[in-house]
Protein backbone atom coordinates (compact mmCIF):
# COMPACT_ATOMS: atom_id res chain seq x y z
CA UNK A 1 0.00 0.00 0.00
CA UNK A 2 2.85 2.41 0.86
CA UNK A 3 4.39 1.74 -2.57
CA UNK A 4 1.11 2.68 -4.27
CA UNK A 5 0.87 5.93 -2.32
CA UNK A 6 4.46 6.83 -3.22
CA UNK A 7 3.78 6.10 -6.89
CA UNK A 8 0.69 8.31 -6.75
CA UNK A 9 2.76 11.13 -5.24
CA UNK A 10 5.32 10.77 -8.05
CA UNK A 11 2.54 10.88 -10.64
CA UNK A 12 1.12 14.09 -9.16
CA UNK A 13 4.59 15.63 -9.20
CA UNK A 14 4.98 14.75 -12.89
CA UNK A 15 1.62 16.32 -13.67
CA UNK A 16 2.59 19.62 -12.08
CA UNK A 17 5.89 19.97 -13.90
CA UNK A 18 4.11 21.27 -16.99
CA UNK A 19 2.17 24.04 -15.25
CA UNK A 20 2.29 27.35 -17.09
CA UNK A 21 2.74 30.74 -15.44
CA UNK A 22 2.93 34.26 -16.81
CA UNK A 23 3.56 37.74 -15.44
CA UNK A 24 2.10 40.48 -17.57
CA UNK A 25 3.51 43.92 -18.28
CA UNK A 26 0.50 45.52 -16.58
CA UNK A 27 1.47 43.94 -13.27
CA UNK A 28 -0.77 40.90 -13.24
CA UNK A 29 0.25 37.38 -12.26
CA UNK A 30 -1.56 34.44 -13.84
CA UNK A 31 -1.60 31.03 -12.13
CA UNK A 32 -2.85 28.05 -14.10
CA UNK A 33 -4.52 25.39 -11.98
CA UNK A 34 -4.51 21.63 -12.28
CA UNK A 35 -7.33 19.39 -11.14
CA UNK A 36 -7.27 16.13 -9.19
CA UNK A 37 -10.32 14.06 -10.13
CA UNK A 38 -12.49 12.89 -7.26
CA UNK A 39 -13.11 9.20 -6.74
CA UNK A 40 -15.06 7.20 -4.22
CA UNK A 41 -11.93 6.04 -2.42
CA UNK A 42 -10.77 9.52 -1.44
CA UNK A 43 -13.96 11.56 -1.26
CA UNK A 44 -14.99 12.58 2.23
CA UNK A 45 -17.53 14.92 3.73
CA UNK A 46 -16.49 18.51 4.27
CA UNK A 47 -16.52 19.00 8.00
CA UNK A 48 -17.40 22.53 8.93
CA UNK A 49 -18.03 24.07 12.30
CA UNK A 50 -18.75 27.53 13.64
CA UNK A 51 -16.79 29.05 16.49
CA UNK A 52 -17.46 32.36 18.20
CA UNK A 53 -14.51 34.76 18.29
CA UNK A 54 -14.76 34.86 22.07
CA UNK A 55 -14.43 31.07 22.26
CA UNK A 56 -18.07 30.08 22.69
CA UNK A 57 -20.05 28.13 20.12
CA UNK A 58 -23.36 28.79 21.84
CA UNK A 59 -25.90 31.51 21.20
CA UNK A 60 -25.65 31.10 17.46
CA UNK A 61 -29.13 32.46 17.04
CA UNK A 62 -28.22 35.84 18.42
CA UNK A 63 -24.60 36.13 17.28
CA UNK A 64 -23.95 38.78 14.68
CA UNK A 65 -22.33 37.90 11.39
CA UNK A 66 -19.02 39.45 12.44
CA UNK A 67 -18.71 36.98 15.31
CA UNK A 68 -18.37 33.85 13.23
CA UNK A 69 -15.20 32.06 12.15
CA UNK A 70 -15.57 29.25 9.67
CA UNK A 71 -12.86 26.64 9.93
CA UNK A 72 -12.79 24.30 6.99
CA UNK A 73 -12.43 21.28 6.23
CA UNK A 74 -11.27 17.87 5.26
CA UNK A 75 -8.94 18.81 2.42
CA UNK A 76 -9.44 15.47 0.67
CA UNK A 77 -12.37 17.24 -0.98
CA UNK A 78 -10.09 19.78 -2.66
CA UNK A 79 -9.47 19.28 -6.37
CA UNK A 80 -7.61 22.35 -7.63
CA UNK A 81 -3.91 23.00 -7.07
CA UNK A 82 -0.81 24.61 -8.55
CA UNK A 83 2.94 24.74 -8.03
CA UNK A 84 4.89 27.40 -6.09
CA UNK A 85 8.53 27.72 -5.06
CA UNK A 86 9.94 28.67 -1.64
CA UNK A 87 13.56 29.60 -1.07
CA UNK A 88 16.61 30.35 -3.23
CA UNK A 89 16.97 28.28 -5.30
CA UNK A 90 13.21 27.54 -5.28
CA UNK A 91 11.99 24.35 -3.61
CA UNK A 92 8.75 23.31 -5.32
CA UNK A 93 5.45 22.53 -3.60
CA UNK A 94 1.96 21.62 -4.77
CA UNK A 95 -0.49 23.89 -2.93
CA UNK A 96 -4.20 24.54 -2.76
CA UNK A 97 -5.22 28.19 -3.20
CA UNK A 98 -7.81 28.64 -0.47
CA UNK A 99 -9.88 31.76 0.28
CA UNK A 100 -11.18 30.05 3.43
CA UNK A 101 -7.85 30.42 5.28
CA UNK A 102 -5.02 32.94 5.51
CA UNK A 103 -1.78 31.06 6.11
CA UNK A 104 0.80 29.63 3.74
CA UNK A 105 2.07 26.30 5.05
CA UNK A 106 4.16 23.43 3.69
CA UNK A 107 5.78 20.38 5.32
CA UNK A 108 9.13 20.94 7.02
CA UNK A 109 12.24 18.78 6.83
CA UNK A 110 11.88 18.70 10.62
CA UNK A 111 8.57 16.84 10.35
CA UNK A 112 9.73 13.49 11.72
CA UNK A 113 6.68 11.98 13.41
CA UNK A 114 3.90 12.38 10.80
CA UNK A 115 3.81 9.78 8.04
CA UNK A 116 1.99 12.26 5.78
CA UNK A 117 5.10 14.47 5.68
CA UNK A 118 7.21 11.67 4.20
CA UNK A 119 4.85 11.34 1.23
CA UNK A 120 5.30 14.88 -0.07
CA UNK A 121 7.86 17.60 -0.63
CA UNK A 122 9.42 19.10 2.52
CA UNK A 123 11.03 22.51 2.93
CA UNK A 124 14.73 22.41 3.82
CA UNK A 125 15.82 25.76 5.21
CA UNK A 126 19.52 24.86 5.04
CA UNK A 127 19.31 24.69 1.24
CA UNK A 128 17.99 28.25 0.87
CA UNK A 129 20.23 31.31 0.62
CA UNK A 130 17.36 33.66 1.55
CA UNK A 131 15.90 31.86 4.57
CA UNK A 132 15.32 33.89 7.75
CA UNK A 133 14.67 32.06 10.99
CA UNK A 134 11.66 33.04 13.13
CA UNK A 135 10.98 29.84 15.06
CA UNK A 136 7.76 30.87 16.82
CA UNK A 137 5.44 27.85 17.14
CA UNK A 138 1.90 27.84 15.77
CA UNK A 139 -1.13 25.62 15.22
CA UNK A 140 -3.52 25.93 12.28
CA UNK A 141 -6.99 24.36 12.80
CA UNK A 142 -9.02 22.95 9.92
CA UNK A 143 -12.10 21.47 11.57
CA UNK A 144 -11.32 17.88 10.60
CA UNK A 145 -7.79 18.22 11.90
CA UNK A 146 -4.92 20.63 12.30
CA UNK A 147 -1.28 21.15 11.48
CA UNK A 148 1.43 22.29 13.87
CA UNK A 149 4.77 23.85 13.18
CA UNK A 150 6.73 27.06 13.40
CA UNK A 151 7.08 30.27 11.44
CA UNK A 152 9.87 30.87 8.94
CA UNK A 153 10.55 33.54 6.37
CA UNK A 154 11.81 33.15 2.82
CA UNK A 155 11.37 34.35 -0.74
CA UNK A 156 8.34 32.72 -2.35
CA UNK A 157 7.88 32.29 -6.08
CA UNK A 158 4.34 32.37 -7.49
CA UNK A 159 4.47 32.08 -11.23
CA UNK A 160 7.36 34.28 -12.31
CA UNK A 161 6.76 36.72 -9.47
CA UNK A 162 8.92 36.53 -6.34
CA UNK A 163 7.48 37.74 -3.04
CA UNK A 164 10.38 38.74 -0.81
CA UNK A 165 10.63 37.33 2.71
CA UNK A 166 7.14 35.86 2.96
CA UNK A 167 6.29 34.49 6.41
CA UNK A 168 4.98 30.93 6.23
CA UNK A 169 4.58 27.89 8.48
CA UNK A 170 6.97 24.97 8.38
CA UNK A 171 4.69 22.13 9.41
CA UNK A 172 6.21 19.55 11.75
CA UNK A 173 3.06 17.57 12.55
CA UNK A 174 0.07 16.77 10.34
CA UNK A 175 -3.12 14.97 11.32
CA UNK A 176 -2.72 11.32 10.31
CA UNK A 177 -6.15 10.66 8.83
CA UNK A 178 -6.76 14.21 7.63
CA UNK A 179 -3.73 14.66 5.40
CA UNK A 180 -2.32 11.20 4.74
CA UNK A 181 -4.16 10.79 1.43
CA UNK A 182 -4.19 14.45 0.42
CA UNK A 183 -3.07 15.17 -3.13
CA UNK A 184 -1.09 18.28 -2.26
CA UNK A 185 1.83 19.43 -0.14
CA UNK A 186 0.39 22.50 1.52
CA UNK A 187 -2.09 25.35 1.43
CA UNK A 188 -1.75 28.96 0.27
CA UNK A 189 -4.39 30.98 2.09
CA UNK A 190 -6.11 33.82 0.24
CA UNK A 191 -8.14 34.99 3.22
CA UNK A 192 -7.72 38.17 5.23
CA UNK A 193 -5.06 38.88 7.80
CA UNK A 194 -6.60 38.31 11.21
CA UNK A 195 -6.49 36.54 14.54
CA UNK A 196 -6.61 33.10 12.92
CA UNK A 197 -3.49 33.91 10.86
CA UNK A 198 -1.51 35.08 13.93
CA UNK A 199 -1.34 38.52 12.26
CA UNK A 200 0.92 37.17 9.51
CA UNK A 201 0.49 39.17 6.32
CA UNK A 202 -1.00 36.86 3.66
CA UNK A 203 1.03 36.33 0.50
CA UNK A 204 -1.47 38.03 -1.78
CA UNK A 205 -1.38 41.18 0.36
CA UNK A 206 2.42 41.19 0.21
CA UNK A 207 2.12 41.08 -3.58
CA UNK A 208 0.39 44.45 -3.35
CA UNK A 209 2.72 45.88 -0.71
CA UNK A 210 5.76 44.92 -2.80
CA UNK A 211 4.20 46.42 -5.96
CA UNK A 212 4.14 43.08 -7.77
CA UNK A 213 0.55 43.80 -8.77
CA UNK A 214 -0.92 47.26 -9.24
CA UNK A 215 -4.54 46.47 -8.39
CA UNK A 216 -5.73 45.01 -5.10
CA UNK A 217 -7.91 42.32 -6.70
CA UNK A 218 -7.59 38.70 -7.73
CA UNK A 219 -9.98 36.67 -9.85
CA UNK A 220 -10.81 33.00 -9.82
CA UNK A 221 -11.93 30.91 -12.81
CA UNK A 222 -12.60 27.17 -12.89
CA UNK A 223 -12.79 25.52 -16.29
CA UNK A 224 -15.99 23.50 -16.80
CA UNK A 225 -14.46 21.58 -19.72
CA UNK A 226 -13.32 18.24 -18.21
CA UNK A 227 -11.16 17.47 -21.27
CA UNK A 228 -9.05 20.61 -21.00
CA UNK A 229 -5.49 20.40 -19.67
CA UNK A 230 -6.07 23.67 -17.81
CA UNK A 231 -8.48 23.23 -14.90
CA UNK A 232 -8.70 26.93 -14.15
CA UNK A 233 -6.66 29.94 -13.15
CA UNK A 234 -6.14 32.62 -10.55
CA UNK A 235 -5.20 36.06 -11.86
CA UNK A 236 -3.63 38.39 -9.30
CA UNK A 237 -4.07 42.08 -10.06
CA UNK A 238 -6.98 41.88 -12.49
CA UNK A 239 -9.36 39.69 -14.49
CA UNK A 240 -9.32 37.93 -17.86
CA UNK A 241 -12.23 39.08 -20.02
CA UNK A 242 -12.21 35.82 -21.98
CA UNK A 243 -13.26 33.84 -18.91
CA UNK A 244 -16.69 35.39 -18.31
CA UNK A 245 -19.79 36.70 -20.06
CA UNK A 246 -21.60 39.95 -19.35
CA UNK A 247 -20.69 42.06 -16.33
CA UNK A 248 -20.01 41.16 -12.71
CA UNK A 249 -22.57 41.66 -9.99
CA UNK A 250 -20.65 43.07 -7.02
CA UNK A 251 -21.79 42.78 -3.42
CA UNK A 252 -20.04 44.10 -0.28
CA UNK A 253 -17.91 41.90 1.93
CA UNK A 254 -18.90 41.77 5.60
CA UNK A 255 -16.51 43.80 7.72
CA UNK A 256 -15.27 40.83 9.76
CA UNK A 257 -12.03 39.76 8.09
CA UNK A 258 -13.51 36.98 5.94
CA UNK A 259 -14.73 36.73 2.36
CA UNK A 260 -18.32 36.73 3.58
CA UNK A 261 -21.24 38.18 1.65
CA UNK A 262 -25.00 38.26 2.10
CA UNK A 263 -27.26 36.19 -0.14
CA UNK A 264 -31.00 36.56 -0.58
CA UNK A 265 -33.88 34.20 -1.27
CA UNK A 266 -33.10 30.64 -2.31
CA UNK A 267 -35.12 28.82 -4.98
CA UNK A 268 -35.66 25.16 -5.86
CA UNK A 269 -36.95 25.25 -9.41
CA UNK A 270 -39.30 28.23 -9.46
CA UNK A 271 -40.32 27.83 -5.83
CA UNK A 272 -38.97 30.12 -3.15
CA UNK A 273 -37.85 28.43 0.06
CA UNK A 274 -38.29 31.69 1.94
CA UNK A 275 -35.37 30.92 4.20
CA UNK A 276 -33.02 33.70 3.14
CA UNK A 277 -35.54 36.30 2.03
CA UNK A 278 -34.22 38.61 4.77
CA UNK A 279 -30.60 37.74 3.99
CA UNK A 280 -28.20 34.96 4.96
CA UNK A 281 -24.42 35.06 5.40
CA UNK A 282 -22.35 33.08 2.92
CA UNK A 283 -18.60 32.40 2.83
CA UNK A 284 -17.04 32.27 -0.64
CA UNK A 285 -14.46 29.49 -0.38
CA UNK A 286 -12.22 28.16 -3.15
CA UNK A 287 -10.94 25.36 -0.90
CA UNK A 288 -14.07 23.21 -0.73
CA UNK A 289 -15.59 21.25 -3.60
CA UNK A 290 -19.19 21.33 -2.41
CA UNK A 291 -21.79 23.92 -1.47
CA UNK A 292 -22.53 23.78 2.24
CA UNK A 293 -25.86 24.91 3.60
CA UNK A 294 -28.31 24.47 6.48
CA UNK A 295 -29.84 21.02 6.92
CA UNK A 296 -33.32 22.56 6.79
CA UNK A 297 -32.88 23.49 3.14
CA UNK A 298 -30.58 20.61 2.25
CA UNK A 299 -33.40 18.18 3.06
CA UNK A 300 -35.71 20.06 0.68
CA UNK A 301 -33.07 20.04 -2.06
CA UNK A 302 -32.42 16.33 -1.65
CA UNK A 303 -36.15 15.65 -1.80
CA UNK A 304 -36.53 17.71 -4.97
CA UNK A 305 -33.60 16.08 -6.79
CA UNK A 306 -34.21 12.55 -5.52
CA UNK A 307 -31.02 12.30 -3.48
CA UNK A 308 -30.81 9.49 -0.96
CA UNK A 309 -29.96 10.73 2.52
CA UNK A 310 -30.54 9.02 5.86
CA UNK A 311 -33.69 8.29 7.86
CA UNK A 312 -33.71 10.35 11.03
CA UNK A 313 -35.81 8.66 13.70
CA UNK A 314 -35.72 11.75 15.94
CA UNK A 315 -36.99 13.95 13.14
CA UNK A 316 -39.79 11.51 12.36
CA UNK A 317 -40.62 11.31 16.06
CA UNK A 318 -41.13 15.07 16.15
CA UNK A 319 -43.47 14.90 13.13
CA UNK A 320 -45.53 12.02 14.51
CA UNK A 321 -45.70 13.26 18.11
CA UNK A 322 -45.80 17.03 17.67
CA UNK A 323 -46.84 17.60 14.05
CA UNK A 324 -50.48 18.35 14.87
CA UNK A 325 -49.71 20.76 17.76
CA UNK A 326 -47.15 22.53 15.55
CA UNK A 327 -49.75 22.89 12.79
CA UNK A 328 -52.38 24.20 15.20
CA UNK A 329 -50.07 26.79 16.80
CA UNK A 330 -48.98 28.08 13.39
CA UNK A 331 -52.60 28.29 12.17
CA UNK A 332 -53.45 30.22 15.34
CA UNK A 333 -50.79 32.78 14.41
CA UNK A 334 -48.16 31.93 17.01
CA UNK A 335 -44.73 33.18 15.94
CA UNK A 336 -42.70 30.24 14.53
CA UNK A 337 -39.82 30.98 16.90
CA UNK A 338 -42.12 30.33 19.87
CA UNK A 339 -43.86 27.15 18.70
CA UNK A 340 -41.37 24.52 19.91
CA UNK A 341 -41.08 26.28 23.24
CA UNK A 342 -44.87 26.50 23.60
CA UNK A 343 -45.46 22.79 22.95
CA UNK A 344 -42.71 21.82 25.40
CA UNK A 345 -40.05 20.46 23.02
CA UNK A 346 -37.53 23.25 23.61
CA UNK A 347 -36.72 24.63 27.08
CA UNK A 348 -38.04 28.11 27.71
CA UNK A 349 -34.66 29.82 27.35
CA UNK A 350 -33.07 27.57 24.73
CA UNK A 351 -34.38 29.52 21.77
CA UNK A 352 -32.82 32.59 23.38
CA UNK A 353 -29.46 30.82 23.52
CA UNK A 354 -29.07 31.04 27.32
CA UNK A 355 -30.31 27.67 28.58
CA UNK A 356 -28.24 25.59 31.00
CA UNK A 357 -25.63 23.24 29.53
CA UNK A 358 -27.11 20.04 30.95
CA UNK A 359 -30.58 20.95 29.72
CA UNK A 360 -29.15 21.61 26.28
CA UNK A 361 -27.50 18.19 26.13
CA UNK A 362 -30.78 16.43 26.88
CA UNK A 363 -33.08 18.38 24.60
CA UNK A 364 -31.03 20.06 21.87
CA UNK A 365 -31.51 17.18 19.41
CA UNK A 366 -35.30 17.14 19.48
CA UNK A 367 -35.39 20.92 19.76
CA UNK A 368 -33.33 21.37 16.59
CA UNK A 369 -35.49 18.88 14.68
CA UNK A 370 -38.61 20.61 15.98
CA UNK A 371 -37.45 23.96 14.64
CA UNK A 372 -36.77 22.33 11.25
CA UNK A 373 -40.25 20.78 11.18
CA UNK A 374 -41.84 24.12 12.12
CA UNK A 375 -40.10 25.74 9.16
CA UNK A 376 -41.20 23.00 6.75
CA UNK A 377 -44.83 23.07 7.90
CA UNK A 378 -44.86 26.88 7.76
CA UNK A 379 -43.78 26.71 4.10
CA UNK A 380 -46.62 24.25 3.36
CA UNK A 381 -49.17 26.47 5.11
CA UNK A 382 -48.13 29.35 2.85
CA UNK A 383 -48.89 27.06 -0.09
CA UNK A 384 -52.40 26.43 1.32
CA UNK A 385 -51.66 22.73 1.80
CA UNK A 386 -53.81 20.64 4.11
CA UNK A 387 -52.52 19.42 7.46
CA UNK A 388 -52.27 15.84 6.20
CA UNK A 389 -50.19 16.85 3.16
CA UNK A 390 -47.99 19.15 5.23
CA UNK A 391 -47.21 16.46 7.80
CA UNK A 392 -46.60 13.87 5.11
CA UNK A 393 -44.18 16.25 3.36
CA UNK A 394 -42.31 16.92 6.62
CA UNK A 395 -42.04 13.19 7.25
CA UNK A 396 -40.58 12.70 3.76
CA UNK A 397 -38.05 15.46 4.34
CA UNK A 398 -36.87 13.71 7.49
CA UNK A 399 -35.80 10.81 5.27
CA UNK A 400 -33.80 13.17 3.07
CA UNK A 401 -31.72 14.81 5.77
CA UNK A 402 -28.07 14.76 4.61
CA UNK A 403 -25.85 12.25 6.30
CA UNK A 404 -23.14 14.16 8.21
CA UNK A 405 -20.75 11.24 7.65
CA UNK A 406 -21.20 10.91 3.88
CA UNK A 407 -22.73 12.25 0.71
CA UNK A 408 -26.15 11.95 -0.86
CA UNK A 409 -26.26 9.81 -4.00
CA UNK A 410 -28.47 10.80 -6.90
CA UNK A 411 -29.33 9.46 -10.33
CA UNK A 412 -26.80 10.50 -12.97
CA UNK A 413 -29.67 11.25 -15.38
CA UNK A 414 -29.83 14.95 -14.53
CA UNK A 415 -32.11 16.26 -17.28
CA UNK A 416 -35.28 16.13 -15.19
CA UNK A 417 -33.77 17.77 -12.10
CA UNK A 418 -34.68 21.36 -11.14
CA UNK A 419 -32.38 24.35 -11.19
CA UNK A 420 -31.15 25.55 -7.79
CA UNK A 421 -30.96 29.35 -7.64
CA UNK A 422 -29.20 31.73 -5.27
CA UNK A 423 -30.09 35.42 -5.08
CA UNK A 424 -27.04 37.66 -4.77
CA UNK A 425 -27.27 41.42 -5.02
CA UNK A 426 -30.94 41.13 -6.09
CA UNK A 427 -29.87 39.06 -9.09
CA UNK A 428 -30.53 35.38 -9.70
CA UNK A 429 -27.60 32.96 -9.96
CA UNK A 430 -29.01 29.60 -11.07
CA UNK A 431 -27.15 26.32 -10.99
CA UNK A 432 -28.23 23.77 -13.58
CA UNK A 433 -28.27 20.05 -12.65
CA UNK A 434 -25.05 19.35 -14.53
CA UNK A 435 -23.39 22.11 -12.47
CA UNK A 436 -24.45 20.96 -9.00
CA UNK A 437 -24.23 17.22 -9.65
CA UNK A 438 -20.72 15.93 -8.93
CA UNK A 439 -19.54 12.87 -10.84
CA UNK A 440 -17.00 10.63 -9.17
CA UNK A 441 -15.24 7.52 -10.41
CA UNK A 442 -15.74 4.20 -8.69
CA UNK A 443 -14.72 0.59 -9.25
CA UNK A 444 -18.10 -0.13 -10.81
CA UNK A 445 -18.19 3.01 -12.92
CA UNK A 446 -19.30 6.61 -12.47
CA UNK A 447 -21.43 7.60 -9.48
CA UNK A 448 -23.20 10.90 -8.95
CA UNK A 449 -23.46 12.90 -5.75
CA UNK A 450 -25.41 15.96 -4.73
CA UNK A 451 -23.13 18.99 -4.75
CA UNK A 452 -24.69 20.14 -1.47
CA UNK A 453 -23.48 19.15 1.97
CA UNK A 454 -25.00 19.94 5.35
CA UNK A 455 -23.81 22.78 7.56
CA UNK A 456 -25.25 22.42 11.04
CA UNK A 457 -26.05 25.87 12.41
CA UNK A 458 -29.10 27.18 14.26
CA UNK A 459 -32.12 27.27 11.87
CA UNK A 460 -32.64 31.01 12.47
CA UNK A 461 -28.97 31.66 11.74
CA UNK A 462 -28.63 29.85 8.38
CA UNK A 463 -25.15 29.96 6.92
CA UNK A 464 -23.85 28.97 3.49
CA UNK A 465 -20.42 28.20 2.07
CA UNK A 466 -20.14 28.67 -1.69
CA UNK A 467 -17.48 26.23 -2.85
CA UNK A 468 -16.27 24.97 -6.20
CA UNK A 469 -19.67 23.60 -7.25
CA UNK A 470 -20.83 27.24 -7.36
CA UNK A 471 -17.54 28.80 -8.50
CA UNK A 472 -17.34 26.54 -11.56
CA UNK A 473 -20.49 28.24 -12.83
CA UNK A 474 -19.47 31.81 -11.98
CA UNK A 475 -16.23 33.70 -12.54
CA UNK A 476 -15.39 35.40 -9.25
CA UNK A 477 -13.52 38.61 -8.50
CA UNK A 478 -12.19 39.19 -4.98
CA UNK A 479 -11.80 42.98 -4.68
CA UNK A 480 -9.84 43.79 -1.53
CA UNK A 481 -9.51 47.49 -2.35
CA UNK A 482 -13.27 48.03 -2.34
CA UNK A 483 -14.15 45.15 0.00
CA UNK A 484 -16.49 43.46 -2.45
CA UNK A 485 -16.90 40.25 -4.44
CA UNK A 486 -18.18 40.10 -8.00
CA UNK A 487 -19.81 37.20 -9.88
CA UNK A 488 -20.35 36.78 -13.63
CA UNK A 489 -21.26 33.77 -15.75
CA UNK A 490 -18.16 31.73 -16.55
CA UNK A 491 -17.16 31.37 -20.19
Amino acid sequence: MRIKILLAAVLIWDLTCGLGFNVYADNMVRIELKKQALDLSNINDARIYVKDLRGSNRNLASSSSDEQIIYLKNYRDVQYFADIGIGSPPQHFIVVFDTGSSNLWVPSSRCFFSIACYLRSRYKSRLSNTHTKIGKSCKIPFGAGSVRGFFSQDDTKVGSAVIKQQVFTEVTREGYFTFLRAKFDGVLGLGFQGSDSRNVTPLWQNMMLQKIVSKSVFSFWLNRDPTSGIAGEILFGGMDWTHFRGIHTFVPVANNGYWEIEIGDFFIGNNSTGLCKDGCPAIVDTGISFIAGPSTILAQINHAIGAEGIVSSQCKKVVSSFGTPIWERLIQGLHPDKVCQKIGVCPYNQTLGVSHEESQKQTSGLCNFCEMVVFWIQVEIRKDRSKELALRYADQLCEKLPNPGGKSYINCDVFSLPHITFTIGNKSFPLSPDQYVIRVDGIQGVHCLSGFTALHVHPRRPLWVLGDAFLRAYHTVFDFGNLQIGFAESA
